[in-house]
């Protein structure tokens, strides 16, 4: 494909309406696809309802089941968008003000006493929903990893093993985990819990959420001659329906000789917006390189559309990632994520490899995603694949039996989406298993529907034995035991808790034969 050539598919639940969405269920009405769907296959960038009747439009009229899930969840997702965000603030307010005055009987102690303590958003005390669900802190065998890192060839020797240090992917995990935190509890936790060195944390421009959503902060092992530098990308947040909305999108772009990429995690990234696609086209051209080398406004060549102030992830974590490994000749550097942390965290070095930034890519000793979504089609793979194998595999999906969220966007055997790399599976004992591609790899099989239901009922069983059986770490706290009851609804959802990926890599065990 030329490189003026570009192909996209852009869903818009929002230009139609439930009768339409209804119409293109049951008759594949080709005005409801112009509707819903804006697509291009040819050398300009307009598209009309013809565009969407042709190439890309024959593709899509064999999927008019998975376009209606996903503009379906996305509507409703969008009607319980502020309740959800309310009901968030409202919850993790609480939460804190009940763990800052010691439950509730404290809490009550302390206004009859005038001592009552009142939750302050952002700084080191105030926890996020998912450090309530998971209040571990600490790292599995701190003090080990700590003295491990004294050895200058400690993360080359261990590029080898992959999956198999222990310690480090609890580092990883934990590390994805952290991410969920303001900037005062994330460098309290790394410096005063870990021992390491707190590098940075940013905020960062969603382009499709338009607002800085993209959280991500950056660690060393140590101040001086770091051995590692780690990247963790924030996830999904529980109460926040445009983070749901981004991974039950099924929009793409196209690059050109290299594959389909979901726009949703693009524009996570800040490498462009939708609404004018030229801005993707522009990123992906190979002197993309050199342009303005580190500025942080990505639209260069649109600056009326995007703000300077506004910093973009990828190029914001490039420019400090260059200068990290400038400082500390001999580190490595490791991405990581959880959820659409996960996606961002392989979305990262992919773009690294596109733009020809060799020599970081040198650098790289690995891509570590928990609970990650897909994020392109299986040529993208192919591609990506060719640089994280050789020698040795660097890019480590770790999923966890039902977890719905990595079965997204759907699959099948004509739509695009596709997951690549090595995908280490972890069924409800936490048995570990080297798999192509995760069982039931698109959550909605028939034949999946009981046991996922007496799945999630076990696990919210097992929620109140954890801490008998391997310990007080282990034992699960209230909100984690409710969010497992959720599951009894939603299995797909309570399965995505840090909890159990922690667990698993924790207490994980490999399949025997």
């Amino acid at each position: 494909m030329a490189t003026s050539e570009v192909t996209f598919l852009i869903v818009k639940p929002e230009n139609g309406a439930i009768w339409d969405l209804v119409r293109l269920l049951i008759v594949g009405d080709k005005k409801c696809y112009a509707k819903f769907l804006e697509c291009s296959g040819v050398d300009d960038y307009v598209v009309d309802e013809d565009d969407c009747n042709g190439s890309v439009g024959g593709e899509v009229d064999d999927l008019r089941w998975v376009i209606f899930v996903s503009i379906l969840v996305r509507k409703i997702l969008k009607v319980f968008e502020k309740p959800l965000e309310w009901t968030g603030y409202f919850l993790e307010f609480l939460l804190n003000l009940f763990s800052l005055n010691g439950s509730f009987l404290g809490l009550l102690y302390n206004i009859l006493h005038g001592k009552l303590v009142i939750p302050q958003r952002g700084t080191e005390t105030f926890i996020s929903s998912i450090g309530h669900i998971d209040g571990r802190i600490n790292l599995y065998k701190t003090e080990s990893l700590t003295k491990e890192f004294t050895q200058p060839d400690f993360i080359d020797k261990n590029l080898q093993l992959g999956m198999g240090h222990r310690a480090l992917m609890d580092l990883y995990m934990m590390s994805s985990k952290l991410a969920y935190e303001n900037e005062n509890v994330v460098k309290n936790v790394v410096n005063h819990h870990w021992k390491m060195h707190f590098v940075d944390f940013y905020n960062c421009w969603n382009d499709y959420q338009k607002e800085s959503s993209t959280q991500v902060f950056i660690l060393c092992d140590k101040p001086k001659d770091a051995n590692l530098i780690l990247i963790s990308f924030r996830g999904t947040e529980p109460f926040d329906a445009d983070d749901w909305i981004t991974d039950f999108e099924y929009s793409w772009y196209e690059i050109p000789n290299l594959g389909k990429v979901h726009m949703g995690f693009l524009e996570a990234l800040g490498l462009g917006n939708r609404e004018n696609v030229t801005t993707f086209h522009e990123l992906f051209v190979k002197n993309a390189k050199s342009t303005n080398s580190e500025n942080v406004d990505v639209t260069i060549a649109h600056p009326q559309q995007q703000p300077p102030e506004r910093s973009t992830a990828y190029h914001t974590v490039r420019r400090k990632l260059k200068s990290l490994l400038t400082e500390h000749e001999n580190a490595r550097f490791v991405v990581t994520g959880h959820s659409l942390g996960g996606a961002l965290a392989i979305l990262f070095p992919t773009m690294l490899v596109i733009h020809e930034e060799t020599d970081v890519m040198k650098r790289l000793s690995g891509v570590y995603t928990y609970g990650q979504p897909r994020i392109g089609n299986r040529q993208l793979g192919k591609f990506m694949e060719a640089h994280l194998e050789h020698p040795v595999p660097k890019y480590f999906r770790v999923v966890y039996n039902n977890d719905l969220v990595p079965r997204l966007p759907y699959d099948d055997k004509t739509f695009l989406y596709k997951h690549f790399g090595v995908c280490m599976y972890y069924n409800c004992l936490y048995v570990e298993q080297n798999v192509h591609e995760e069982p039931n790899r698109n959550f909605f099989g028939p034949r999946f529907v009981l046991p996922v239901y007496l799945n999630a009922a076990w696990e919210f069983i097992r929620s109140f034995t954890m801490g008998y059986i391997y310990g007080s770490e282990y034992k699960e706290s209230l909100e984690s035991v409710l969010f497992r009851l959720v599951g009894l609804f939603l299995p797909g959802i309570s399965a995505h808790s840090p909890v159990n990926y922690v667990n698993s890599v924790r207490l994980g065990r490999q399949k025997s034969v």
